[in-house]
Order: structure tokens, then sequence, then C-alpha cells
């Protein structure tokens, strides 16, 4: 299997507090209007590609992993959810979708909706357009406490060890153990 490279979005949950920010910038950059106050005015839905979810006293945005063997791109028989390149997001091409859903099942993270108006699916594509103007995914950007970083895969292992060493060395020096 090869390993995945480059950025991604990564959910810090012990910092989530569950506002749901990124939920309403993702819905206000995928709309038509790009801004809130237009979009609610003109009633439109266009919809979340992530999900805050409620676990117990806790709250995890939940968004597409643009996984690399992506489940959803191999069950669609039109190829209307793939990837530009190798390493890409995964992308959804409404013209060439037939609605038949395989991708929302295929989805092992549940978090790929059937549009508005029943064809066409909702699904994070990292705000490819926003990426391109050199701006993180509306999402990160958000996000008021960090709970969601555009990082470097490396980036976030090496956080994640040094934040496991800690508690190790914490948790010694309260036991009083040698």
């Amino acid at each position: 299997m090869k390993k995945k490279t480059g950025k991604t979005i990564v959910v810090r949950v012990e910092r989530c507090l569950g506002c749901k920010s990124c939920e309403i910038a993702c819905a206000v950059e995928h709309s038509s209007a790009k801004n809130l106050e237009d979009a609610v005015r003109t009633r439109e839905k266009p919809g979340y590609r992530v999900h805050v979810e409620a676990c117990g006293p806790r709250s995890v945005p939940v968004h597409c992993n643009h996984c690399q063997d992506a489940p959803c791109v191999m069950a669609c028989p039109t190829g209307a959810v793939y990837r530009d390149t190798e390493d890409g997001p995964v992308l959804f091409d409404r013209e060439r979708c037939i609605g038949c859903r395989m991708c929302v099942q295929a989805c092992p993270f549940g978090v790929i909706a059937v549009g508005p108006e029943g064809k066409g699916v909702l699904k994070c594509d990292l705000c490819v357009e926003r990426l391109a103007a050199g701006r993180e995914p509306a999402c990160v950007e958000a996000c008021p406490t960090n709970a969601l970083c555009f990082c470097e895969e490396d980036e976030v292992v090496v956080d994640k060890r040094k934040r496991t060493a800690e508690k190790m060395v914490l948790a010694q020096q309260e036991t009083g153990a040698e």
C-alpha cells in the first residue's frame, strides 16, 4: 500500500467545543452567495460537507478523509467520484453522476450525503478553490479553537508522539515512580 503524503485536515478532538463554526463556514463556502447573509437571505441550502457529531461530553467534526484507496471512487460506476492526481483530494463531478448512490453506501465514514435536489452528492473537496488561492479549507479557517488543522500528516504523528511522551512523564512524576 502506497503511503499518502501531503496536507490533510486533522481533528484535535480535545479542542472541539461543538460550536459548529466549521459546518457553517463549509456550507457558506459551497453556496453560490459565498457569504452567510446572502445565503440566508436567498434561502439557499448548500448542505454540509463536515458534520459535528456529539459523542457524550465531546463533539467531533467528521469529514471526508480522502482515503488513499477510496472506496467511494472504486464504487462509482461513472467516474463522478474521482481524483485529479494520485495523492489529490477525492472530488465529485455532478455532470457524470447518475444518482445511484453507490459512493454514499461505500463511504466507511458516512460523510457522503445525497445533494438537496436528490441527484449528486455532498462531500468535502478540501476547498480546492481556496487551496489554489493559497488559503486553508473554510472549516479550518473558521475553527475558533484550532480543533481543525490543515497540516502535513508527518507533523501530526510527531505532535501525537510528543503529547504521549509528556503524558507518560507527568504520570511518572505524579506517582513518584522511577
